[in-house]
């Protein structure tokens, strides 16, 4: 079942407000088709607050584990997500200088009245998954079986038999 949970970011940020809780991973369907298992939760948690520069920002924290499917072998990766971003809101990115602009440390959104906070916490955890989740090690379910093939035969011994099979 997916809730929307609004928020004016630049109140939220003024009141110093924070707001925490627990999102089912069921709930993102952005993210669903990467998943091997959509069970557990993630928890979130965030603060608003001000920047020198009088711009309302947002510090998120994300914690939880997924479920992805491995490329390889298509099992099931445990995948601990950690995500810490501070987020800061710009009315005219073309004010921005080039020290900011160049600054890793936080990421600029344009302003907006009003943000969908499930929407943008689905936002962080589809940046902060591997684009091609995999096992350190994995076992390829057929890979023995197609090695013994090969080393009986290769795909010319085929085409040999065949050929001494027509000119005969």
């Amino acid at each position: 079942m997916s809730y929307q949970l609004v928020i004016e970011p630049s109140v939220f940020a003024r009141e110093s407000k924070t707001l925490q809780g627990n999102l089912p991973i069921a709930d993102l369907p952005r993210v669903l088709d990467a998943l091997a298992e959509a069970g557990g939760a993630v928890s979130y948690w965030i603060e608003g607050r001000i920047s020198e520069r009088e711009r309302p920002r947002l510090l998120l924290r994300l914690d939880g584990v997924f479920s992805l499917r491995c490329q390889r072998c298509l099992g099931s990766v445990a995948y601990p997500l950690q995500v810490r971003n501070l987020l800061e809101f710009v009315g005219d990115e073309s004010r921005l200088t080039q020290e900011e602009i160049e600054d890793d440390s936080r990421d600029f959104l344009p302003w907006k009245k009003e943000i969908d906070v499930v929407a943008l916490l689905e936002d962080e955890i589809i940046l902060a998954l591997p684009p091609v989740p995999r096992h350190e090690q994995c076992d390829f379910p057929d890979l023995k079986y197609a090695a013994d093939v090969n080393m009986k035969s290769s795909p010319f011994s085929m085409l040999r038999e065949l050929k001494g099979k027509i000119t005969q």
